[in-house]
């Protein structure tokens, strides 16, 4: 079944495909333009298990099995010195576990909101990148979706502006923030409490300013925040509403080993329900009876850094006031995660990888308080709750099928999830196929 909607999907695109992905360099070695593509499919089972009660936001105590794909043509130009125009059209399909409800750390980062047992197509990204150069010596960046090739300055001012995803600029870590080829769990490839504005696909219109100065970067934005909790429709009244956020990073050298610090502080404004007004003002309560405009904080460090030629470890913290209702993300309020990528060179597999990673995610008292009343938030409700901290541990391991696309087996062990020790342990296993062209 797998291989059948893969191929009934992905195969007629190859071919284009493979034509686009040809890149077009000018004589100042500056990638005038390329095109690249790819398509994933995971395919998910998740085991049976134990729970004293369910709710109608919980995940199902029964064996599921679940499914997502996406393709991206990604195409970048050079209109024009230091500017660069990008255009990536997309399609995905999927059915989610438990209608995507149940957990605070979601088991799939590639299934959208919105997935469907149809394929949908849309604009994932439309956007300009201006880039200022001042100087400081030049460094290379390499050519691929979403960035033409050629040399930088070492201190520069960019400017991204359009249609695209917040985590494209912000929150990046180079052994956790793909699921297309690294961890899968939502709370392990980004910043659990991070609620970054998105639409329910995970994208958003806005700008960001970024400043690199040779290790130091300094990058601030501010998005369009969805018209309701998790929606698909993007308010446009962005001084009214919106997602800002500031991120500080420095990267540094342990010998030859690269390695990079994170800051990141965010600050969302939109109509959202309090969890304490709904308390008070029924049983069961309700946020979305209680909405009105107010603001949401939170902040996140991160760190990075090789240990090796081919391996890496990473860890992650963050945490948000918990007050309001999750509006574009993950319903964690707190969360803090590690783990290490390995590439197989060791073992004579150099295309291929494998990682280990753990996460521990926790909500507010105010929004424990909500649930435990049989409250429902947009992916939790059991009923009410025996709280404990979620805990998930993930490893994984793709195998490489030539230079392009690799075969990948995923194992989660989920605890207590949607924070309640009343039902669980589970466990979810994953295959990944992945292309890139």
């Amino acid at each position: 079944m797998i291989m059948r909607i893969f191929s009934r999907i992905a195969t007629p695109l190859i071919p284009l495909a493979c034509l686009l992905t040809a890149t077009a360099a000018r004589a100042d070695d500056q990638e005038a333009w390329n095109a690249k593509f790819q398509s994933t499919y995971i395919w998910q089972r998740k085991d049976a298990f134990a729970a004293s009660y369910s709710g109608p936001n919980s995940l199902a105590p029964t064996a599921e099995k679940s499914y997502s794909f996406t393709a991206t043509a990604a195409f970048g130009v050079r209109p024009w010195a230091g500017g660069q125009l990008y255009f990536d059209p997309e399609v995905a399909q999927g059915v989610p576990l438990s209608h995507l409800a149940g957990l605070g750390g979601m088991t799939n980062g590639e299934m959208a909101r919105t997935s469907g047992a149809n394929p949908t197509f849309y604009r994932a990204r439309l956007f300009l990148r201006q880039v200022w150069g001042f100087g400081g010596g030049q460094g290379a960046v390499e050519s691929s979706a979403n960035q033409l090739a050629g040399m930088v300055d070492q201190r520069r001012l960019t400017l991204t502006a359009g249609n695209l995803s917040v985590s494209d600029l912000f929150d990046a870590n180079a052994y956790s923030h793909d699921p297309r080829t690294q961890f899968i769990n939502w709370s392990i490839m980004n910043q659990g409490a991070y609620d970054f504005a998105a639409d329910s696909r995970g994208y958003t219109w806005g700008a960001a300013l970024e400043y690199v100065d040779a290790a130091w970067a300094l990058r601030a934005g501010r998005f369009a925040q969805p018209r309701e909790s998790n929606g698909l429709a993007l308010d446009p009244k962005i001084l009214r509403r919106f997602g800002d956020q500031l991120e500080l990073e420095h990267a540094h050298q342990i010998g030859a080993l690269a390695g990079k610090l994170r800051l990141l502080v965010f600050r969302n404004v939109a109509i959202m329900g309090d969890y304490a007004d709904a308390l008070a003002l029924a049983a069961p309560p309700a946020v979305a009876d209680v909405r009105r405009r107010q603001a949401k904080v939170g902040f996140a460090i991160g760190a990075e850094q090789a240990v090796s030629a081919d391996a890496g470890v990473f860890g992650r913290a963050s945490w948000a006031d918990g007050k309001t209702e999750t509006y574009a993300f993950a319903e964690i309020d707190r969360s803090i995660s590690a783990g290490a990528l390995v590439k197989g060179a060791g073992w004579s597999r150099p295309a291929d990888s494998a990682g280990v990673a753990a996460v521990r995610n926790s909500l507010s008292p105010s929004h424990r308080a909500y649930l435990a009343a049989g409250g429902q938030g947009f992916f939790l409700g059991d009923g009410r709750l025996a709280y404990r901290p979620e805990l998930i541990a993930e490893v994984f391991y793709n195998f490489a099928l030539g230079k392009a696309s690799h075969i990948g087996a995923n194992w989660q062990r989920i605890v207590n999830p949607a924070y309640n020790m009343a039902r669980g342990p589970v466990s979810v296993f994953s295959v990944r196929l992945h292309s890139d062209f």
